[in-house]
């Protein structure tokens, strides 16, 4: 069975329950790419006014760094931006997690496969981005500062076509009646 290719559509699952949204981001260590989407999805859904109905949450596939702060690059560039890293601590995949979560969003295939594959409710992370739907956000945790600015600017522009989606998403408007 082939698996499905990321949707075109910024589309996301219905509510699991009516008017209210969680999303749960994942990578493998949870002190990169997860966190860094998982702070500066959670500023735009704040700035939004949506904070009361939409819950962002991270974690890593990985148990390494449980309890620990984001990566200190990672943290120096969602600073330097102006956002506030302080508040993350790595948390490890927890199958409950699934269950409550109206949407899953993985960093890369391997954090994907990890998770059992995609799904109607887990999906890579920029499967969402409308520069280049399905393509990985990569790790940048071996490289230079230069990788957490490239994972910033993607992290950005796919919580930007998150957020747009949202609304709708919460509020759905019924179709209008036949005659």
């Amino acid at each position: 069975m082939t698996e499905p290719g990321p949707d075109p559509s910024p589309a996301l699952p219905a509510p699991r329950v009516p008017g209210r949204y969680t999303l749960a981001l994942v990578c493998l260590g949870n002190i990169c790419r997860s966190p860094m989407a998982d702070v500066v999805l959670s500023a735009r859904v704040a700035e939004a006014g949506l904070a009361d109905r939409v819950e962002v949450r991270s974690c890593g596939t990985g148990g390494w760094h449980v309890g620990e702060p984001m990566d200190r690059r990672a943290a120096a560039t969602l600073r330097a931006v102006g956002l506030d890293p302080s508040r993350h601590r790595a948390r490890q995949w927890d199958e409950d997690w699934r269950g409550r979560s109206d949407l899953v969003l993985a960093m890369d295939h391997d954090n994907l496969a990890a998770l059992g594959g995609r799904s109607e409710r887990v999906r890579l992370f920029r499967d969402l981005d409308p520069v280049e739907p399905g393509g990985e956000v990569p790790d940048p945790y071996y490289g230079g500062d230069d990788g957490f600015e490239e994972v910033l600017a993607m992290v950005e522009r796919t919580s930007a076509a998150i957020l747009a989606a949202l609304p709708q998403t919460l509020d759905p408007t019924p179709d209008p009646p036949t005659s």
